[in-house]
């Protein structure tokens, strides 16, 4: 898809994104590779670049706030894995493949020659350009109700799992502040066949149970178990 940007592909990418543009040419210079725009200077004004810049900062503000405002209360450092976790190039990337965002592009013939709809590295940098025209069109609670939406099963996922948060490491310095002790993981049974072996852990502080887990390995159980005891320490 090359030449001028026709209004259906516009109303196209309207309605996979949810939104609506009042003015039309921010999402068109958000689909406007470099590579286009220096050759085709005719037909283009500019290209997404700025607003790639733009979007990314408004994506990573979105992203801490939503964390910061969650009940888990990360600490900066957890906050700042996982917001690196997900504006990372692949998980953006494959954001905007879920969107199909690569076929509504505006390239250059190079790029276009050799597969540049589908390369990771543009991808990302495209849907930051979009997210940075939906905020200049429609400003902040837009873009962060955009962002939530596309973003919302990555973050849960991050929030349910603790992949990225190091849950015993915090607890480890909870109860040294608190308690001047370490916890203590115990075992409490293991379950299945062997290839498919179920184990469950209790962590201790001191004599008393503060939390339970059961994983698919020793250390996914005291992980879970660590996050039960983080939030009964909070209450």
């Amino acid at each position: 898809m090359t030449g001028y940007f026709h209004v259906k592909n516009i109303a196209d990418l309207e309605k996979r994104l949810g939104y609506i543009f009042k003015d039309k040419k921010f999402l068109i210079e958000a689909l406007t590779h470099r590579s286009f725009y220096h050759e085709n200077p005719d037909k283009a004004d500019t290209h997404n670049e700025r607003l790639e810049f733009l979007g990314d900062s408004v994506l990573g503000f979105v992203i801490v706030e939503y964390l910061f405002s969650s009940d888990n209360q990360f600490t900066e450092a957890v906050m700042a894995k996982m917001k690196s976790y997900l504006v990372k190039e692949s998980v953006l990337s494959e954001i905007a493949s879920s969107i199909s965002l690569g076929k509504y592009l505006k390239l250059g013939k190079g790029e276009e020659a050799t597969g540049g709809r589908t390369k990771k590295s543009l991808l990302a940098d495209a849907i930051e350009a979009v997210l940075g025209a939906v905020y200049i069109d429609g400003g902040y609670e837009k873009v962060r109700e955009l962002i939530l939406r596309l973003f919302r099963e990555k973050i849960d996922i991050i929030l349910r799992s603790g992949e990225l948060y190091d849950f015993k490491t915090e607890l480890q310095e909870k109860t040294q502040l608190l308690f001047n002790t370490l916890p203590e993981y115990k075992m409490i049974k293991q379950e299945g066949a062997e290839h498919r072996k179920i184990f469950t852990v209790e962590v201790l502080i001191g004599d008393e149970r503060f939390g339970r887990g059961s994983g698919k390995s020793k250390k996914e159980a005291q992980t879970l178990a660590a996050k039960e005891a983080l939030y009964r320490l909070r209450q």
